[in-house]
């Protein structure tokens, strides 16, 4: 199983960037996939996470109105939608995939919100 995440950079506040995170070995919309992110000096924390079967979101309060996930089921792909990027959107981003007792994690993209 691989997921491989990438979109990050560096963007300005007031800014936008679509993370992706391409899936093989699972199929996504069988998989409750989450979008998790890393600051420096602090813990990893849920940004957002897109469940199996309904495909129903929810989002952490630092980010609800900015961010948008959402899947292709076509491409067996997650995505993303950072808009109003802020300088505390600072991190390295990871995708995780979770079923059952499956658990995998994807190997981060970084995004800077830097002017």
């Amino acid at each position: 199983v691989q997921l491989q995440a990438s979109g990050g950079g560096l963007v300005q506040p007031g800014g936008s960037l679509r993370l992706s995170c391409a899936a093989s070995g699972i199929i996504v919309s069988n998989n409750n996939m989450a979008w998790y992110r890393q600051a420096p000096g602090k813990q990893r924390e849920l940004v957002a996470f897109i469940v199996s079967s309904l495909g129903s979101t929810a989002y952490a309060d630092s980010v609800k109105g900015r961010f948008t996930i959402s899947r292709d089921n076509t491409k067996n792909t997650v995505y993303l939608q950072m808009n109003s990027l802020k300088s505390d959107d600072t991190a390295v981003y990871y995708c995780r995939a979770t079923r059952s007792l499956a658990d995998y994690w994807g190997q981060g993209t970084k995004v800077t919100v830097s002017s």
